[in-house]
């Protein structure tokens, strides 16, 4: 996997910073997976995926991040690049008493595909959303 490259047609990108700037994410990640052609309920699920991944952000890492979203073979494919660790994917979801620790379990089950990719500035999340065929 590689690292994104923003010379690709369809990308765009966004940065935050702090709290203030996540409903701006939310409303960007909406509207790009929309333009870039999800079904209803993918974009609802891209924006929660965002949403929660910029909030761990901001909760664990200093100094913000980017989103950068765009169409790639068939996928609507969406970066959350930040400066903290490496995040481990495939956990079950915590138990109903667990306090914290859904967040990367809520995000993986929404997504068609996510990895985590070592950067040179930290993290990259990549998650994957198929877009249907219209018509179907």
């Amino acid at each position: 996997m590689t690292e994104p490259d923003p010379s690709a047609a369809s990308a765009e990108v966004m940065g935050y910073h702090q709290a203030q700037d996540l409903p701006g994410v939310r409303a960007f990640a909406q509207r790009r997976s929309e333009r870039l052609g999800l079904a209803p309920d993918q974009v609802m699920s891209l924006t929660i995926a965002v949403s929660e991944l910029v909030t761990n952000t901001l909760q664990h890492t200093s100094g913000g991040g980017r989103v950068w979203i765009r169409a790639e073979d068939g996928y609507v494919v969406c970066d959350v690049i930040d400066g903290g660790p490496m995040r481990a994917f495939g956990r079950p979801m915590p138990t109903p008493e667990a306090r914290r620790g859904r967040g990367l379990a809520i995000v993986e089950r929404l997504c068609d595909q996510v990895d985590a990719i070592a950067a040179a500035e930290g993290t990259i999340v990549r998650m994957r959303f198929g877009i249907a065929p219209r018509g179907s």
